[in-house]
């Protein structure tokens, strides 16, 4: 194993030790497959290369693929999202190579990607599929050692299915963001608490009577569109998807295009995966004061350049709050440089709903490891019984019981001669 790595601070690990062990609590479900995965060794002589957020969840997830016998190494998923303490405890109690240090460039961001690919991994972890999409423009040599990989969130298998359609993907990838125990509860409940848990954090701003812009009403918009009303906000919804729309007009927002939004927003946050959602026409009509953050994976969301060129002046006024002032004097406040805001200012999901998100990459990779050579060169979803599995253990885990169907039951289900 190597142990190279490129990390803030050593002498951090003892803090990024007591967060680990603070989120392991909540993940029992991650804590069952590591016992398993102990025992069983599945994942034993095969090198994982991840390119994940490196908070507190993330490392228990590395530290149940370590157990399970794989060769792990970790890179960050965003210039922003590392918990540099959590950073130092996986170089040094676990042995773990990371690179990662929270705030860094893009040019650094890139080189601890190359750093992960240069571990030659048999799989790969992604959130985001920089780290694929790294390997096939810049290490066409190494794909033939790839046996395939996982992606984590929305933004990724997006491209992730734009390179099948282009053929250019070249080997299958398991869309751990299909799965129904990651977006039904990671998306709507993770994001949506931890947003605000950013935004709050970034600001101190009342949510209580402030007109939020969610645009977005996918998952994650469902989820930070339910929070943001339940803190008092008058939320607006933005979409250009019919279904999504009808939808959150019939869960009681109002729903109307950005340009309209624009004029009338206190707090905007984008989460679609899709660039310059917020652009030069609305910044140009916006309030003086407007807050603007994304929670979509990347910061092109918002045409951040286009801010940039319409400012007159900047500052930092607060940690994560970048103040732009327009040339009329109205000012505009970037939150965590447009990154994701509830790991760029807050500490990203809650470990609850993380438990679930990462035991479907722990199984993942086990399903990656067994079956890669029956699976075909594009994107795939986990196994549906996987899927169950992993709901069972979480209801198992937080004590709640359920019923069963009765023999008579399963027959009438199984029939088609009974009617009415």
């Amino acid at each position: 194993m190597t142990h190279d790595h490129d990390i803030k601070n050593p002498k951090l690990a003892e803090g990024g030790r007591l967060r680990m062990g603070w989120a392991e609590q909540e993940m029992p479900v991650l804590r069952l497959i590591r016992e398993r995965f102990r025992n069983e060794r599945p994942l034993a002589d095969l090198r994982v290369a991840a390119c994940l957020h490196v908070t507190a969840e993330t490392a228990n997830l590395m530290q149940t693929l370590q157990l399970g016998g794989a060769d792990v190494v970790l890179a960050a998923s965003n210039p922003l999202s590392t918990q540099d303490d959590v950073a130092a405890t996986l170089v040094s109690h676990l042995e773990i190579p990371v690179y990662a240090i929270k705030g860094e460039d893009n040019a650094t961001y890139y080189q601890h990607l190359r750093a992960a690919l240069d571990h030659h991994p048999h799989i790969t972890m992604d959130d985001g599929a920089d780290l694929v999409s790294t390997l096939h423009k810049e290490r066409v040599p190494q794909l033939p050692e790839v046996v395939g990989g996982t992606e984590e969130t929305t933004t990724g298998v997006i491209r992730l299915r734009a390179m099948a359609a282009d053929g250019a993907l070249k080997f299958p990838i398991i869309a751990v963001n299909d799965s129904m125990t990651k977006h039904l509860f990671d998306n709507r409940y993770g994001t949506g608490q931890s947003t605000l848990d950013g935004i709050v954090r970034a600001t101190n701003v009342l949510l209580a009577g402030k007109t939020f812009v969610v645009a977005g009403y996918g998952w994650c918009g469902k989820g930070l569109s339910m929070r943001a009303r339940g803190m008092g906000a008058n939320v607006v919804v933005t979409e250009i998807e019919p279904l999504a729309a009808l939808e959150a007009v019939m869960d009681g927002f109002r729903v109307m295009p950005m340009a309209e939004a624009a004029r009338i927003g206190d707090i905007f946050c984008t989460v679609t995966g899709d660039i310059n959602v917020l652009d030069r026409e609305h910044f140009a009509v916006m309030k003086d004061g407007a807050i603007l953050a994304n929670s979509g994976h990347f910061n092109v969301e918002l045409n951040i350049p286009a801010l940039e060129e319409m400012a007159s002046g900047k500052r930092h006024v607060r940690e994560f709050v970048e103040e732009f002032t327009l040339k009329d004097g109205r000012r505009l406040n970037l939150l965590g440089e447009g990154r994701l805001i509830n790991l760029a200012s807050a500490e990203g999901h809650p470990a609850s709903v993380m438990d679930m998100s990462f035991a479907n990459q722990a199984l993942a990779v086990e399903f990656m490891a067994r079956h890669a050579k029956e699976l075909t060169q594009g994107v795939h979803r986990l196994p549906e019984e996987i899927d169950r599995e992993i709901a069972r253990l979480k209801l198992e885990g937080m004590k709640v019981a359920i019923d069963m169907l009765t023999d008579s039951q399963r027959k009438y289900l199984a029939s088609w001669q009974e009617g009415t």
